[in-house]
């Protein structure tokens, strides 16, 4: 099975949305306290004609260092090269790998006063991305600006994610260490819901690919809840099976009930909420906090994972993805 060593702790792995065996790592040093960062562009080489490798080699395309920790990576979903960065520094910078090292970063973007926790590209509009903070914000940006479009303040603490509604261009929700998810559309001046969907902080949150009414929520009371946004009073759905923190959620793009997470049990876990049994596979492979998951949009049940041991693996969902 595929693995790729990162010089650094793990933060963050995304699939691209153009080339099916291309992905971007975000890592951190000396996880994410102090030190540089850099970004790695990866690519599944193709197995050899025969039995598959479990060794199977990754390559890697670049890797573009930062002077702090990257702490999370979007690709842009109009441009098949265009990436952006979230950085410790309050920074966001974008990449292209098409072009030389040199031209790269393309902008550094430098608004936010603390860490940049999230960057999450709109999947519909495609010109526009968010990205959250430390230091309580949500802020939008679009490519070809050197500012921000706008400011999203309410949340009292740091806002650990901000992601797109999958249909509706406008809508996007934030989870914040404050306990309450907030639902926004960026035509309307303030949110349009709260919800307080823990009595622990909210690390992170994502949207159904097919239900643009439900989205989940992660915590660090060990916890997943899923909730329908017409009726919040209580979830549909509540996932135990980590025994600590959730630091990352991701629904399936290709199953509507299938999601994915990781926790600082070292743990990442497959999960179909819809049934009653939900847990639907467990993977540990790695040996220190589990923190990036993510699910490819091209390859049905193609999954990857990395964390602070290190490593970014990347498997299809049914193989044994133990560390060779």
């Amino acid at each position: 099975m595929p693995v790729f060593k990162t010089p650094f702790n793990g933060y963050s792995v995304k699939f691209s949305p153009f080339y099916e065996s291309r992905l971007a790592v975000a890592t951190s040093q000396n996880f994410g306290i102090l030190g540089n960062g850099r970004l790695h562009v990866i690519d599944l080489s193709p197995a050899p004609l025969g039995p598959a490798s479990p060794h199977q080699p990754i390559t890697e395309l670049i890797a573009y260092d930062t002077a702090d920790g990257v702490y999370d990576v979007a690709w842009s979903e109009s441009h098949d090269s265009l990436l952006v960065a979230a950085i410790a520094d309050g920074s966001v910078k974008l990449y292209d790998v098409a072009l030389p090292p040199a031209s790269n970063p393309l902008r550094s973007l430098h608004e936010h006063t603390r860490e940049v926790s999230s960057a999450d590209y709109n999947p519909t509009r495609r010109d526009s991305f968010l990205t959250s903070s430390w230091d309580d914000t949500v802020k939008l940006w679009t490519v070809d600006r050197p500012a921000s479009v706008r400011t999203f303040k309410e949340h009292a603490y740091c806002v650990y994610s901000a992601v797109w509604n999958p249909r509706h261009a406008d809508v996007f929700a934030s989870a914040s260490g404050d306990c309450t998810l907030r639902v926004w559309d960026v035509r309307e001046p303030g949110s349009t819901m709260i919800i307080p969907a823990h009595e622990l902080e909210i690390l992170a949150c994502d949207w159904n690919k097919y239900d643009d009414c439900c989205i989940a929520t992660a915590s660090v009371d060990k916890s997943i809840k899923v909730w329908d946004v017409r009726s919040i009073r209580v979830p549909i759905s509540v996932l135990n099976g980590h025994s600590y923190a959730v630091r990352k959620i991701k629904f399936s793009p290709h199953r509507q009930s299938l999601m994915m997470s990781c926790s600082y049990d070292m743990s990442v876990c497959l999960w179909d909420y819809m049934m009653e049994d939900a847990l639907v596979a467990r993977y540990d492979h790695h040996t220190e906090f589990a923190v990036g998951v993510d699910m490819s949009v091209l390859v049905e049940g193609l999954l990857a994972s990395t964390g602070w041991d290190e490593l970014a693996y990347v498997w299809q969902h049914g193989t044994d993805p133990r560390a060779p």
